[in-house]
């Protein structure tokens, strides 16, 4: 491949685990380097600001998904699982999956649980204030999504620790082969195996989003081929994702407790809370693209079949677009982040993680009046998402 003398180079290895661990530094460097940047070690281009991350999302047309949203090019590779019909797929072919999923996990839709996943974060917030200290990843972040979510779609009882590392996988596995992926090998067969006997019709219950699906498949709007893999779309991305927010919002709230009292004093603001959340931290720090053609940038030119590495967690962080950006603030519109995407493949499950948030975020602003640090925290490294292994805290009631 022939570069453009215009395109800086960076030997970092953003998979590393020293930037998977702390990313803010190479983000720095990254947005201060130039619009693009050549990363000699995957031979792949860049991008950490706000406006060209934004751009990109936004072009599908240019900037294809259908290639693969990691470092894995289907162009030229087979997939490890079938693509996502929602994540790695262009229109035409994304279209009918994306419009069957949208009135499903739309908030009118969603109204109907929220009295339902209320009492159960209430429940959940009082039985924790009973121990005091409690780990906020496993006893907060990962439990209340495993409760709530896996019973929407409509999945048995039976089975669900699998959700986890099977999510923790999918995610590494954008990233390169690395021992991150060599990890999650292991038990690939048994937890995918489970996952995709979830998806069949006869395991579904039959008021949830699955059976939706299936039912759209009978009405002809999507095929009964397809319907297992929307189905699977969701059990992919909708738990690991929602848990590290979670976790990133109760950091949040660590690093500056004067917003935990302005959210106790107003606890309308816990949506905002939770995007900023998503701003701030980013659990999903990146996704790539393919270019269709030669995309021109400023001086520099991306050449046709090129990957290019979307950084989220940079561009959420880019001083070119937020006033200062390393600050947890709830009075800030934090509306135009990047961390669910942006345009045709923006999360189209981000009305439901919002609304798990906003559920936590009530519980706790109406029976907790500090959360405090309460040992010492630990990070999990993934080659996409940014999360907390453990994160102790001490939960002090009002």
């Amino acid at each position: 491949m022939t570069l453009t003398t215009a395109v800086p180079t960076s030997a970092t290895d953003p998979f590393g685990d020293d930037v998977l661990a702390d990313p803010l530094p190479f983000h720095h460097e990254l947005r201060e380097a130039g619009q693009v940047v050549h990363l000699e070690r995957y031979d792949v281009y860049a991008m950490g600001r706000y406006a060209e991350v934004h751009a990109a999302l936004v072009d599908w047309q240019r900037f294809q998904s259908g290639a693969g949203v990691g470092l894995s090019n289907f162009r030229r590779e087979k997939p490890w699982r079938p693509p996502s019909l929602l994540l790695e797929t262009d229109p035409p072919g994304h279209d009918a999956p994306r419009h069957v999923l949208e009135p499903i996990l739309a908030p009118r839709s969603l109204r109907r649980l929220r009295e339902s996943w209320q009492q159960t974060a209430d429940d959940l917030v009082d039985s924790l204030l009973d121990r005091g200290t409690i780990d906020a990843v496993a006893d907060l972040a990962e439990a209340y999504p495993l409760r709530v979510f896996p019973d929407a779609v409509g999945l048995g009882p039976d089975g669900r620790e699998h959700l986890l590392p099977y999510g923790d996988h999918a995610f590494n596995a954008f990233g390169p082969p690395n021992h991150l992926v060599e990890k999650g090998q292991a038990g690939l067969p048994e937890v995918s195996g489970w996952v995709g006997e979830q998806c069949a019709r006869d395991r579904l219950t039959p008021d949830g989003f699955g059976a939706r699906i299936w039912e759209a498949a009978d009405r002809g709007d999507i095929t009964h081929d397809q319907a297992p893999l929307i189905v699977r779309s969701l059990l992919t991305a909708g738990v690991d994702t929602t848990v590290h927010a979670l976790a990133a919002v109760i950091d949040g709230f660590l690093s500056a407790p004067d917003q935990w009292e302005l959210l106790r004093r107003d606890p309308g603001r816990a949506r905002v809370a939770f995007d900023e959340a998503i701003r701030w931290a980013s659990p999903v720090q990146t996704f790539f693209r393919t270019a269709t053609v030669d995309v021109p940038l400023g001086d520099a030119v991306i050449p046709a079949g090129e990957k290019i590495l979307m950084f989220l967690g940079s561009a959420n962080r880019d001083p070119r677009r937020w006033t200062d950006p390393d600050r947890f603030d709830l009075s800030r519109d934090p509306s135009g982040h990047v961390g669910f995407g942006m345009g045709l493949h923006q999360c189209v499950g981000q009305h439901v993680a919002r609304l798990e948030a906003e559920c936590v975020l009530r519980a706790l602003a109406s029976r907790v009046r500090a959360i405090e640090p309460a040992g010492e925290s630990r990070r999990h490294l993934n080659n996409t998402l940014r999360a907390w292994a453990s994160l102790p805290v001490r939960l002090v009631p009002a």
